[in-house]
């Protein structure tokens, strides 16, 4: 194995000037081999033994990468703090939601000066009532280095909550009923669930969704009778397909509860009246494999969107309440080729489209007696709009949200008959530095090698020049159709205003520009996902926005495998990439069917007992690809705890990295010990991990300090 000795010359964040670090050795894992084999092909998983937590081995070597972190990082940290109070800084510590109304109350989630979590509260009637805390969650949290609580469910007549708590960041959670009159939390415990649960309309028929203990697969659906204990519960629904999960719901209206099955290409849903809550549930319209869709029921009937009869934008159907298979479905909406139908929300009098075209958000509000069709204007190049929380059925007003890469997020109220708009609240960027003028926001285009335009959005500082020397942090995700819209952030601004510009690669494997662009970055082409990025930090030094020398990349989880990729494909592009929590190890992942997740996977990835995809994903699978090459300074994050990502995947490539690499660039790799995939549970202890990564990235620029 080879061990590099790193001597590095950094600066110190309290003095301008530089000092010669003592040489460090890197952590040195074991190697035990194990050959791992399929399709007549044999993998050597030299690293293979840290797939077990519980063996002191393991947590032995992390600590020692924790060390080794803590030891090269100890000049940063008091800029690491520096940017943690510069980003708390600009939040409103006492800050509050905007109240919404839902059945006789408003409820308001806020915030305490100083405190890391929010408290959860709801006023009767009007916002003049008294304050009915329901839940404290700073109370709640103590004791426990993490804490996260989730699904709080409201009881018809408003007595009850039900309610999920995680406090090891699994996403394994435990139910419980409070009594929000009294404040007593009563002996109804209901362990591994999703924490997601629906009252029927009887005020004490519980509906929740239990997981897999081994694979995390929500699975199950279980009816539960308030005062009743766990074990009494009756199973009212197995997800026997592996690669489906389930969740249970209601419809706005209040007169169904509902059973979702999905997977990346199908799904089907189960229905039952919300007033016959020992009834079986009906099938809406059973699944067909690449068929999806989804259910709002209004008045008689149910509104579908779905991709049926391939279209693939998707397009909206209408059924009756009595015959709802997709037989009986008649088309509401058409499909449009260069407009992506996302969803529709429901209220009385009108019903509001969520559409997606050219990339950009567009909402369409119409009236559902024909008499009025309109857009919600939006003037900006580049931004993200989106209907809000609206649980009122019988209201004109429509709350959506608002911001861009520039703009702080507004929460506005739209009355679609008047329409008139109030914005309720705009976020507040605390600090006394923060004016949106300052900041340039754009979207630019690459060419892909195939010749497809990859569009990507930037911001930057109005002050920051724009040339081969400016530093540049690429971010992307590209996978599972999820789009990372150009959106506002406070703690970017520590960035932006040490001369960082900030890009959003809309990689195919993304939903940008419609569903084609989700199919043409998956399965056997989802190596479009890489050269895409590849190719954008192309067009971004070749058009001098900066150089090698100053383009850094980052991305987290799927986002994290794509960083796995341009490492081995492309690492001279990159002074510094930061991957966080990455799905690395795409190959031995996949092939165990009882790591969380792996089986509901398949569409987006392949199987890899097929031959085809094993040698596809063996192709570009990052830890499979690791080679004797030189590549860019790099900071790997992960949670021990994590469910979606397993530790061992990131502790592996680290490893074979550090066995591999010819440069004496930095590898860094900061395990916490605490946490899983969404990392620290507080919102300022959250602001702590992306101070350590700001601090690579401007440290590694020279601009600590």
């Amino acid at each position: 194995m080879l061990v590099y000795l790193v001597s590095l010359t950094f600066g110190l964040s309290c003095q301008n000037e530089k000092q010669t670090m003592t040489i460090h050795d890197s952590p040195v894992a074991k190697k035990i081999k194990k050959e791992l084999t399929i399709h007549n092909d044999i993998r050597v998983d030299d690293y293979y033994w840290m797939n077990n937590r519980e063996d002191p081995e393991v947590i032995a070597h992390l600590e020692r990468e924790n060390a080794y972190y803590e030891k090269l990082t100890a000049h940063t940290k008091h800029f690491q703090e520096e940017l943690f109070e510069e980003m708390k800084g600009r939040i409103k510590e006492d800050d509050a939601s905007v109240p919404y109304k839902k059945n006789g109350y408003w409820y308001v989630t806020r915030y305490e000066t100083g405190k890391e979590y929010p408290i959860y509260s709801r006023h009767k009637g009007s916002l003049g009532s008294p304050e009915e805390i329901m839940f404290n969650c700073n109370d709640m949290a103590e004791g426990h280095e993490f804490f996260n609580l989730g699904g709080i469910a409201i009881s018809p007549d408003n007595k009850l909550a039900a309610f999920g708590i995680d406090t090891v960041s699994r996403r394994q959670y435990t139910i419980q009923i409070k009594n929000l009159e009294t404040g007593e939390i009563y002996s109804d415990v209901i362990e591994n669930t999703t924490g997601g649960s629906v009252w029927a309309n009887d005020n004490k028929t519980l509906f929740y969704s239990k997981k897999d203990p081994v694979t995390l697969r929500s699975d199950k659906i279980y009816r539960h009778i308030f005062g009743t204990k766990a074990a009494e519960d009756i199973m009212v629904f197995h997800e026997e397909d592996e690669t489906f999960g389930t969740y249970v719901y209601k419809s706005k209206s209040n007169k169904y509860l509902i059973i979702g099955s999905y997977s990346t290409l199908t799904s089907e849903f189960r229905t039952l009246n919300a007033e016959t809550p020992y009834a079986d549930f009906q099938i809406f319209s059973p699944r067909e494999r690449g068929l999806e869709y989804s259910i709002a029921h209004y008045d008689d009937a149910f509104y579908v969107l779905t991709n049926k009869d391939k279209a693939k934008n998707f397009k909206l159907m209408k059924v009756g309440e009595s015959n709802t298979t997709s037989e009986h479905w008649k088309e509401f909406i058409p499909h449009r080729d260069d407009v992506l139908l996302e969803d529709i929300d429901i209220f009385k009098d009108y019903y509001v489209l969520s559409e997606r075209e050219n990339g950009l958000n567009k909402l369409k509000i119409s009236r559902w007696d024909k008499s009025d069709s309109y857009y919600l204007p939006f003037e900006s190049e580049t931004y993200t709009a989106y209907v809000s929380t609206n649980p009122e059925f019988d209201t004109d007003t429509l709350r959506y949200a608002y911001n861009a890469m520039n703009t702080p997020s507004s929460v506005i109220d739209f009355n679609m008959r008047t329409k008139e708009k109030v914005v309720k609240k705009e976020q507040e960027v605390l600090g006394g530095k923060f004016k949106k003028e300052n900041y340039k926001s754009e979207r630019i285009w690459a060419t892909a090698r195939d010749g497809v335009k990859i569009p990507m959005s930037l911001v930057y500082h109005k002050d920051t020049k724009i040339n081969g020397k400016t530093p540049v942090l690429q971010y992307a995700y590209g996978s599972y159709g999820s789009t990372i819209d150009p959106y506002f952030s406070t703690v970017r601004l520590s960035l932006l205003d040490r001369g960082f510009v900030y890009v959003i690669a809309h990689i195919r494997g993304g939903q940008y520009l419609g569903r084609n662009w989700y199919e043409d970055g998956k399965l056997l082409k989802k190596k479009n996902t890489f050269t895409d990025f590849i190719d954008c930090s192309k067009y971004l030094i070749e058009n001098k926005y900066t150089s090698a020398d100053h383009l850094y990349a980052m991305g987290g989880s799927a986002g994290g495998l794509l960083m796995g990729a341009i490492v081995n494909m492309a690492p001279e592009l990159y002074n510094g990439v930061i991957a966080a929590v990455p799905f690395v190890d795409v190959i031995t992942t996949m092939l165990d069917d009882s790591i969380p997740l792996t089986t509901g996977e398949y569409d987006e990835w392949g199987n890899p007992h097929e031959k085809e995809y094993y040698d596809y994903m063996k192709s570009y699978s990052p830890y499979d690809n690791v080679k004797p090459q030189d590549y860019p300074n790099i900071l790997v994050t992960t949670g021990l705890h994590d469910s979606q990502v397993q530790y061992f995947e990131p502790a592996k490539w680290v490893a074979k990295l550090r066995e591999l690499k010819t440069d004496t660039n930095l590898l860094l790799f900061d395990i916490n010990m605490d946490a899983g995939h969404g990392g620290a549970s507080g919102r300022f202890e959250s602001l702590k991990e992306v101070a350590k990564e700001y601090a690579f990235l401007l440290d590694l620029e020279g601009k600590i300090g």
